[in-house]
């Protein structure tokens, strides 16, 4: 049986590195997206150029579904709708419903479509859970801090890993590290 918490795929770079190839080389024809951190910085309002760019490459190939956690319709609201994106919000994930829902409206096999998101006892868990192709990715940053520090990302990563849940050696499994500015 596989591990609950254990990804698919393992990205490791920002979903703007999620490409048509590798969702055709899986057969995935779907995305249910997470937003916080995985689409936009936690605090943002607003997508970045490289997201709005990666959405007109990957459209043609997927139907796509926001579910997020947060329940602050205004914000992913307006998230959904510069993104011209259907949306559900207030997922509770890892609950399955939210996910149930949206796989329903894209009429596809669960085998067809990918959990994509940043975290593994949220995003991962509630995708396997449901049998979908889960895929992890690192967060989305804000470019104007100076520090970036996901603590969360690497306990999920450490608590995992004790659990039995393999990341491989090429690829990051947590977020990386900074420079500092000045030396």
């Amino acid at each position: 049986m596989k591990n609950l918490l254990q990804p698919d795929l393992v990205l490791g770079k920002p979903i703007t590195d999620l490409t048509p190839e590798i969702l055709n080389s899986y057969n995935l024809k779907g995305l249910i997206l997470d937003v916080d951190d995985t689409l936009v910085p936690k605090k943002s309002r607003q997508a970045s150029d490289e997201l709005m760019a990666w959405l007109q490459e990957i459209r043609p190939v997927t139907k796509i579904w926001l579910v997020s956690n947060n329940f602050n319709k205004t914000r992913i609201g307006g998230i959904a709708n510069t993104l011209n994106l259907p949306y559900l919000l207030a997922a509770k994930k890892p609950s399955r419903k939210s996910l149930r829902q949206a796989a329903a409206a894209m009429e596809l096999r669960f085998n067809e479509i990918a959990m994509v998101g940043d975290r593994v006892f949220t995003d991962v868990l509630a995708g396997n859970r449901l049998q979908l192709f889960t895929i992890l990715v690192e967060p989305m940053f804000d470019p104007t801090l100076l520090h970036r520090d996901y603590p969360i990302h690497r306990l999920e990563v450490k608590i995992s890993q004790l659990l039995g849940v393999t990341f491989p050696d090429h690829q990051q499994t947590s977020p990386p590290q900074t420079d500092q500015p000045f030396s």
